[in-house]
């Protein structure tokens, strides 16, 4: 079992980013309340650097780093959020990077990482893109992981610092904050921050059909490998790690899934009832609330809205 990350590492990441990314507001949604029949938080990291919330763990490495693995070059694998914030946060600190998505990341995203500097080198699909990334790594590039770091979970876990404490501002703390499930380090992060602050909140993970990482793991009592086919591609890792696993295991409520359809219906609900532009990785939160209040009627859900890295025509084509 990994060791947990706790409250006073997330504190220490806090530190590290200051300045270097923005504190995202946490607003009342009454369209969406309406929608839902329930009042909703909405976490808005979509307004954060590169468009979503992985700037966080990025910068909070890059801080880590010595000069030696800082001039090696970095190296990230990523469906789109993940190597598009190492782009830009490495661009902006003079580092080199290389960034590996699959083919059918958001075309947006490659684009953004390349006009960033980046080296951007495509491959069928993500776990080829791990391998490569893993080939890169042992010729001597500084691998920054997505999710299998303890250093950047933290940083993703001031997401649920700031959530919970604009959350007990606004007078009335949600009692379910649902997180969307890549490889899990947000909504590891966020379950820290969340249940230590807010310890009576339930938190809840919401993959989509076909990018089941977290929900395989929990079933087989461990990270396992899946097959990848739901469309939505900023949430697709081929399995979870040990670390994230643990800290789900530990402090999450429930991880719920959704089909695509869903996540895609969501993007338009959140545009249309919260004037808010979402990539389907955070639509999919939109079926995990009605989840959630179906289960528990008179809940009060925060959701945090990881980025907005989706083109019209994408989710059209959808």
């Amino acid at each position: 079992m990994s060791d947990l990350v706790d409250l006073a590492a997330i504190e220490t990441a806090a530190e590290r980013i200051s300045g270097g990314v923005l504190r995202t507001p946490t607003v009342r949604s009454p369209g969406l309340s309406a929608l839902l029949g329930a009042p909703v938080l909405l976490k808005l990291e979509q307004l954060q650097r590169a468009g979503s919330f992985k700037p966080r763990g990025v910068l909070a490495k890059l801080a880590t780093l010595s000069a030696a693995e800082r001039d090696a070059g970095l190296v990230a694998v990523s469906g789109g959020n993940h190597g598009l914030a190492v782009a830009e946060m490495a661009g902006a600190a003079g580092v080199a990077a290389v960034v590996v998505m699959p083919e059918n990341a958001p075309a947006r995203s490659v684009a953004a990482a390349r006009a960033a500097g980046a080296d951007v080198r495509l491959t069928p699909d993500i776990p080829a893109a791990f391998a490569l990334a893993g080939e890169l790594r042992e010729a001597g590039a500084t691998l920054v992981h997505p999710f299998d770091d303890p250093v950047v979970l933290a940083a993703q876990g001031t997401v649920g610092l700031e959530l919970a404490r604009d959350a007990v501002a606004h007078g009335e703390p949600p009692t379910d904050v649902l997180v969307s499930i890549g490889g899990g380090a947000l909504l590891s992060g966020v379950a820290v921050a969340v249940r230590a602050l807010l310890p009576d909140t339930r938190i809840w993970g919401v993959e989509t059909v076909g990018a089941e990482a977290m929900s395989a793991a929990l079933r087989a009592g461990g990270p396992v490998p899946v097959e990848i086919t739901s469309a939505i591609t900023t949430l697709s890792a081929p399995s979870a790690s040990q670390l994230t696993y643990d800290h789900v295991r530990a402090l999450v409520h429930d991880v719920l899934v959704v089909p695509d359809t869903d996540a895609v219906r969501g993007t338009v609900e959140l545009a249309e009832h919260a004037g808010i532009w979402a990539e389907p990785a955070a639509g999919c939160l939109v079926a995990g609330a009605r989840t959630v209040l179906g289960r528990h009627p008179d809940a009060r859900p925060a959701l945090v809205i990881c980025g907005a890295n989706a083109d019209v025509a994408d989710v059209a084509g959808r």
